[in-house]
């Protein structure tokens, strides 16, 4: 949360960060990070760890949620740790920013391919260059196992 901070919105970076969910805690479950994920309408930081000890994730200035279509804003950028950080953030190509359902979280999106998804038990996900971030692939392989995930929400 620290690295990220300077990459934050300006109105945010003096806020104080809290753990809304973390899978260690709270358990695998798609449906358990909507539940816990703070107020709608607040910022939420994804943090993922996957089985290869690879670092990354996404911030948006929404809540997670449920949605039968995208949501979100422009401040939404996925990053990961490669080892040292790396911002990915909007393009402008298109408003992909994120959906989500009881069996799937997507973030970022173009040509059926998504920056970062997480499926319904939160313990599959996958990452692939989109065009709404023009990211590289977060994690080693495109497609990855869930470690350690939270979400981290303004206190």
């Amino acid at each position: 949360v620290l690295q990220l901070g300077a990459h934050l919105p300006p109105r945010l970076t003096q806020q104080p960060w809290h753990l809304l969910y973390c899978t260690a805690r709270d358990g695998f479950s798609l449906r358990s990070l909507y539940r816990c994920g703070g107020q709608t309408g607040s910022p939420a930081l994804l943090l993922i760890r996957d089985t290869e000890a690879q670092a990354f994730g996404a911030f948006s200035a929404t809540t997670f949620r449920c949605s039968n279509g995208f949501y979100g804003t422009g401040e939404t950028f996925l990053f990961s740790f490669s080892p040292e950080l790396k911002v990915f953030r909007w393009t402008g190509r298109n408003d992909f920013f994120m959906k989500g359902d009881v069996d799937l979280l997507m973030l970022g999106g173009g040509s059926g391919r998504f920056g970062l998804w997480l499926d319904g038990d939160l313990h599959h996900g996958g990452s692939h260059h989109c065009e709404t971030f023009d990211n590289e692939t977060l994690s080693p392989r495109e497609e990855f196992c869930v470690q350690d995930l939270e979400v981290w929400g303004l206190a």
